[in-house]
């Protein structure tokens, strides 16, 4: 698996992105920068979280227009894995590839703390190693994460299966006290309808090793290996070479 970290000026969670990769999964990850006119053909894009140009004008509003944004799109349509997380969620959004906005939190304060979450799908490409319903503890560090929606884009996404983490209490319940940021439907992140581009808030890079305090994220890494490796080895059988 070969994965492409874009970096944009104020991106601070890039390197954690490219040690989960590189360190922990085993696999390989590389940078690329903002102004770069290509992405070096990657197997996943990332969209690391931080502050990309200082958050100026409302988080992600310049990132969407650096020159490597038209290579994440058509990778994105051409159905590549594309993974934004936190910045990269409100620049995913900012592109046109994820509906809806991240806004200021509720409180207009930044936000930087575990929270909980529930695995709303399990059948996508990101989440096939969690079980349904399963709480996460997730670190988030934000102060623009209030996803907000028109009501019929919000029906869409629920009926659609598109809510794919959702802000929980310890019991597991999506109550209002259990949203840190005032996101509507308490979500925390979701998935286009083609099924390859997600965006959360919470940072899954910050918990891929005990050391670290926890390993809740992992499963999001291996669960995107896993679907690569199932893709090469169908492409094989199809052309008739021997997997296994």
């Amino acid at each position: 698996m070969r994965a492409a970290v874009v970096t944009f000026p104020g991106s601070n969670c890039d390197y954690d992105c490219y040690k989960a990769i590189n360190d922990v999964l085993g696999e390989e990850a590389y940078f690329v920068w903002h102004r770069e006119a290509e992405l070096g053909d990657p197997d996943l894009v990332i969209l690391p979280g931080g502050f990309s140009y200082g958050d100026h004008l409302r988080a992600g509003a310049i990132a969407r227009f650096s020159p490597v944004m038209d290579h994440v799109i058509r990778a994105a349509h051409s159905g590549r894995p594309v993974l934004g997380i936190c910045n990269g969620f409100q620049i995913l959004c900012e592109a046109g590839l994820l509906p809806g906005a991240l806004v200021r939190n509720r409180d207009l304060r930044f936000l930087g703390k575990d929270m909980l979450l529930r695995v709303e799908q399990t059948d996508t490409i990101y989440t096939r190693r969690y079980r349904s319903g399963q709480v996460l503890r997730l670190p988030l560090a934000h102060g623009e994460g209030n996803f907000v929606a028109d009501r019929e884009t919000l029906d869409r996404l629920e009926d659609g299966g598109q809510v794919v983490f959702r802000y929980v209490d310890a019991g597991g319940q999506a109550t209002d006290a259990a949203n840190p940021n005032g996101s509507m439907n308490n979500i925390a992140g979701l998935i286009n309808e083609a099924g390859n581009v997600l965006g959360l808030m919470p940072h899954p890079e910050r918990v891929v090793e005990s050391l670290l305090g926890g390993v809740d994220g992992l499963p999001l890494f291996e669960s995107i290996r896993d679907h690569l490796e199932g893709q090469d080895a169908g492409a094989r059988a199809a052309a008739g070479e021997e997997v296994g």
